[in-house]
């Protein structure tokens, strides 16, 4: 068995709690269930969030789905000029039997522009 990390993007349309925690909270969903990520294998968690959303912070959505003993960390990206606004991020470290190659990284929404290469996007 390995650490693996999985990666992930999605946008939200506003910048409120509802809508933060509603799309992290279904990128999450996909991440974990498209790479069958069982308890206990999740190693930690990132999150990261342009500096257009700070309504609330995106690890409550990983608390809400039971991820009570995983470590977690929000951050926010810089500010890049022209970058992909009300995006979230997240990195997944996972201890799993899956090699580089067979890890799903799901990019959701505008999103999927950040890396159409290398996404397995979950809303085609």
């Amino acid at each position: 068995m390995s650490v693996r990390a999985i990666r992930g993007a999605t946008v939200t349309s506003v910048n409120s709690v509802d809508s933060i925690l509603g799309d992290t909270t279904e990128l999450l969903e996909h991440m974990l269930a498209e790479n069958d990520v069982k308890d206990g294998d999740v190693v930690s968690i990132f999150f990261s969030l342009t500096p257009d959303l700070d309504a609330v912070f995106p690890a409550v959505a990983a608390r809400r789905l039971g991820l009570m003993d995983v470590p977690l960390l929000c951050l926010n990206e810089i500010p890049v000029p022209k970058a992909l606004a009300k995006c979230i991020r997240i990195l997944i470290h996972f201890n799993t039997t899956l090699t580089n190659e067979e890890v799903r990284h799901i990019y959701l929404k505008d999103a999927i522009q950040l890396r159409p290469d290398r996404s397995m996007a979950a809303n085609d």
